[in-house]
């Protein structure tokens, strides 16, 4: 039998429940993480992250165009898994391997046709070129192009009556990472990461942490403009970060070994056009959210899970569907990882780096704008 007391003690709960369900409709974000972000990390694991490689960009390059190397260049051309194109040169074909055009190449040698019809001791051979600063899909290109090629010639072997299918080797090579090091890869990807922490994350507490604490209100009274604001709380960030990045590098290299085969200057100039939209966003989150626990987790949504899932840093974008991948050209890490790896792992090559620099100054540009928009020029 319930007694009085036990009542009394299950009422206080019901009140306090309801007390807390009326707060939360009154402040929607804990609704709103609770609601949105599972939905949120479904939908990026659902459709945005696979360790499959769909659509590699290949190139081909025939240096001889017998019958049989024609026929093995159609097979790559038709293969789902390849995105392929012709080269005319070798030459041609490791131009855009190095400028990230291409995740690898294959090269059909002039003496293809001639050892494989002549059937002799050594098979006849072709040569795979591969990205290693992306170790996952430099092996899954030279696994698949093993694949196509080992069903091409066994449809050879029936199409000329054959016993078994002529002996073809593939010979693979691995640019930039010969050794397939994953650490090579992921290091700098990691910088990216620590970058849009310093960036996004601390800067969106700045102007947030000043109107809780309720000090915004003193500047508003000065005739400080809301630019002038801006960039008082941009510069201390800037130049930490720099801090950052150069501990960071400096430790990639002597503490992981990780191989440094661009300069400093490159690596300056990525980072202080990265920082550009980082310290953007998370000025306009910190502007806009005016509360610092909701502005820490815009950029934990805006920045930092993106920067992981969607940079191309853990997986593939040509994997990815193409509403994802379009969205990703709206991230800023993507270009910073892409320009990082190649920095560190294949030098100074201007065709990579010169357009990530400017989409990423774009993009801050739009960040900074929107935030001087957003941040108010007096006390309302």
């Amino acid at each position: 039998m319930t007694g009085p007391r036990q009542l009394g003690w299950l009422g206080r709960i019901a009140a306090l429940a309801r007390k807390e369900a009326k707060q939360i409709r009154r402040d929607p974000s804990s609704a709103v993480i609770v609601l949105f972000l599972p939905l949120f990390l479904l939908f990026l694991f659902g459709y945005g992250i696979s360790l499959d490689a769909a659509s590699v960009r290949l190139g081909l390059v025939l240096e001889e165009r017998g019958p049989e190397a024609r026929g093995l260049a159609e097979a790559y051309l038709n293969a789902p898994d390849f995105d392929a194109r012709l080269y005319s040169s070798r030459r041609e074909a490791e131009r855009a391997l190095q400028a990230n055009e291409l995740r690898g190449f294959i090269v059909i040698p002039p003496d293809f046709s001639e050892r494989l019809n002549a059937r002799a001791s050594w098979p006849a051979q072709i040569h795979v070129v591969t990205d290693g600063s992306q170790p996952n899909t430099a092996e899954i290109v030279a696994n698949y192009s093993q694949g196509v090629l080992s069903v091409w010639s066994v449809q050879l072997a029936r199409d000329r009556g054959f016993a078994a299918a002529p002996a073809i080797s593939i010979e693979p090579r691995f640019w930039f990472n010969e050794d397939l090091r994953t650490r090579y890869n992921l290091v700098p990807g990691s910088i990216a990461l620590v970058m849009t922490i310093i960036g996004t994350l601390l800067t969106a507490l700045v102007v947030a942490r000043e109107w809780e604490r309720g000090t915004l209100e003193a500047v508003f009274a000065t005739p400080v403009s809301a630019i002038e604001l801006l960039a008082s709380k941009l510069f201390p960030y800037f130049l930490l970060a720099l801090a950052t990045m150069a501990a960071c590098v400096l430790a990639a290299i002597f503490l992981f070994g990780v191989p440094f085969r661009g300069s400093f200057l490159a690596i300056l100039a990525l980072t202080a056009a990265f920082l550009t939209p980082a310290l953007g966003q998370g000025l306009l989150i910190s502007s806009a959210a005016k509360n610092q626990f909701v502005a820490s987790q815009l950029a934990l949504f805006s920045g930092f899970l993106p920067a992981m899932l969607l940079s191309g840093f853990m997986f593939e974008i040509d994997s990815m569907p193409a509403p994802i991948r379009a969205i990703t050209t709206l991230i800023p890490a993507r270009y910073f990882v892409t320009g990082l790896q190649t920095v560190f792992l294949a030098g100074d090559v201007w065709e990579v780096l010169a357009p990530a620099i400017l989409k990423m100054l774009a993009l801050g540009a739009v960040l900074s704008f929107l935030a001087w928009r957003v941040t108010p020029k007096r006390i309302a």
